[in-house]
């Protein structure tokens, strides 16, 4: 534990936004999922920083692994795990979300992580509850445990993010992703594209200090990153875009695509996958995808997080 930065040195018991974060704390959180990292490399992958603490993961919204990753996280801090679902809680009888984070902070939860379809609801339990309340995606507002674990693996990578051109391609309208990803890598210093269809990447993102542009193959020369957005089959019925095949054929990461590319560009996709569509499925499994990376680096992020956060709220 000795190599682990001190958790003192982090002021906040919660994590729902990554607008709300500091450049210095988002490095802090980096450096310390690096030093996470390193626990990952050793024979005994176990830490007790959080021995005696219980987490909660409060999933109103199904997810499988983000969900997982927090729970791996908090095993291999020596938390106790407790996972609820809405369909298993009290939710469905009526009871209020602040009701059943009461009843789950009396019962002696000192950090609750939530995925919700509201936008907000992390602030809104946050605000009222002594427990650390972690934001695992709310609605279509953020998801800073994402944007996290993609900007660790760019600096990984390619040892920084500042002066780097990122380019975000896909569903930006809907994307929580996009959005905490946006916040972080613009305060790091990287420019940042948004790439889609005008119906799903609308001009007025660019109040947040982006470019849009809905001709893919423009930028491809020129970007560092390219980080593919999932493309949710229910879009069509919504008519955001006539098909899918439309939709690939203007904005998939093909072969073709792919050859223009420069040399140490990275492919990155914060899953699930629809190959075919977003990308050829031999690109997704090539040497410039970190696809698989991301994932590992999820882990580390989120034992970061919940280490900071839970050190926060003892000394709060």
């Amino acid at each position: 534990m000795n190599d682990l930065p001190l958790p003192e040195s982090w002021t906040h018991k919660d994590l729902v936004s990554i607008e709300s974060l500091t450049v210095a704390e988002i490095n802090f959180i980096l450096d310390t999922a690096s030093a996470f990292k390193q626990v990952g490399t050793r024979e005994i992958k176990k830490v007790p920083a959080l021995r005696g603490k219980t987490l909660v993961n409060f999933f109103v919204e199904p997810s499988t692994r983000t969900r997982i990753s927090f729970e791996l996280a908090a095993f291999r801090l020596s938390a106790d795990v407790v996972n609820v679902s809405a369909s298993t809680s009290s939710l469905t009888k009526g009871e209020t979300l602040k009701d059943t984070a009461k009843n789950l902070e009396a019962l002696h939860a000192d950090i609750i992580v939530l995925r919700h379809s509201s936008a907000g609801a992390s602030k809104f339990l946050a605000d009222r509850l002594e427990s650390s309340v972690i934001n695992a995606g709310d609605g279509a507002h953020e998801h800073p445990t994402q944007a996290l674990l993609d900007t660790f693996t760019i600096r990984e990578k390619l040892g920084r993010i500042e002066g780097l051109h990122v380019a975000i391609i896909g569903d930006i309208l809907f994307s929580r992703v996009a959005r905490s990803n946006i916040h972080a890598l613009l305060k790091l210093g990287a420019k940042v594209t948004l790439v889609g269809p005008s119906t799903l990447v609308p001009r007025t993102f660019e109040a947040m200090g982006v470019t849009v542009t809905h001709d893919l193959d423009s930028i491809l020369p020129d970007v560092d990153v390219l980080n593919l957005l999932r493309i949710q089959h229910e879009r069509q019925r919504k008519e955001y875009f006539p098909s899918l095949g439309e939709y690939t054929s203007l904005f998939g990461l093909t072969k073709k695509r792919a050859e223009q590319l420069k040399p140490g560009a990275l492919i990155m996709h914060p899953g699930p996958i629809n190959r075919g569509v977003e990308i050829d499925s031999d690109i997704a499994d090539s040497s410039r995808s970190v696809i698989l990376d991301q994932v590992t680096n999820g882990l580390a992020v989120r034992m970061a997080v919940l280490y900071l956060c839970a050190g926060a709220s003892r000394t709060s």
